[in-house]
């Protein structure tokens, strides 16, 4: 009779279990995957809409999101483009070929993609009403990832979405506090020139300031993390980021072209 504690048997069970829960797995992953892929794409609407204003609890996000047009812009032109193959900003950034090392990187993401993507809100008329920037900087901790909406004068904030970060719980993670997002309503992110000059500021903005419309309540404890979320505004908005295409798009609307 053979011996079931033997070492053979014993080894020959954790292979046969191994392999079924191998199989079992990649199995899961497989049939999960395209279920995941959607949940993304819809978290993703999700924040889209909260940053630009246009989510209330309970509503069809996939129906809302119709009237949201995303595009790819180059962003050393400003110019729409259409990648062959689409464009995935997780992997295009992955691959040397279609991003580039940033040098003088204030918001300490090593490297942007030369395309990146922009969502167009309109309202019923088919005007403008939000135009909604991906932007992402690194804090104390972690990648900071958000929804930056912007009102057809594509100065004034509509709101904000932070939606993936990995910062203090209590102190920079307040940067997804719903009551902290919204004091960003109304602020101004870029001067009449077209300059970022937001400003997160240690604490309370100081009253009577003259440039107080550019500032934001900083966050208590946790100055690194504003400091972060200061130069993920300054960046994307900037030369390097957004800026150029935020410039040819305002001149788009000043002459009443059709976006």
């Amino acid at each position: 009779m053979k011996d079931k504690n033997s070492i053979g048997n014993v080894l020959r069970v954790a292979v046969g279990v191994c392999l079924v829960c191998a199989v079992i797995v990649s199995t899961a992953a497989v049939t999960l995957r395209p279920l995941q892929e959607e949940n993304r794409a819809a978290f993703r609407q999700l924040n889209v809409l909260r940053a630009a204003g246009l989510y209330e609890p309970g509503m069809n996000v996939s129906a809302a999101f119709e009237r949201i047009e995303r595009r790819i812009i180059d962003f050393d032109t400003g110019s729409y483009v259409d990648p062959p193959g689409g464009f995935d900003p997780v992997r295009a950034v992955r691959d040397p070929a279609q991003s580039r090392a940033l040098s003088g990187d204030p918001a300490g993401i090593g490297r942007r993609t030369h395309y990146g993507e922009v969502f167009l809100a309109y309202d019923d008329g088919g005007q403008l009403e939000r135009i909604i920037l991906p932007v992402h900087a690194y804090g104390l901790w972690s990648t900071m990832y958000a929804f930056l909406a912007l009102e057809p004068d594509l100065r004034t904030v509509a709101g904000i979405s932070f939606f993936e970060h990995g910062e203090t719980p209590g102190l920079g993670g307040e940067i997804d506090n719903p009551r902290w997002q919204e004091n960003w309503v109304g602020r101004r992110v870029r001067d009449q020139a077209g300059n970022a000059v937001f400003r997160v500021d240690r604490g309370r903005t100081p009253e009577g300031v003259a440039d107080a419309d550019y500032r934001v309540d900083g966050l208590t404890g946790a100055t690194i993390t504003s400091k972060g979320v200061e130069n993920m505004v300054r960046f994307w908005l900037g030369e390097e980021g957004y800026g150029t295409y935020l410039t040819r798009l305002e001149s788009r609307i000043r002459a009443g072209e059709v976006m």
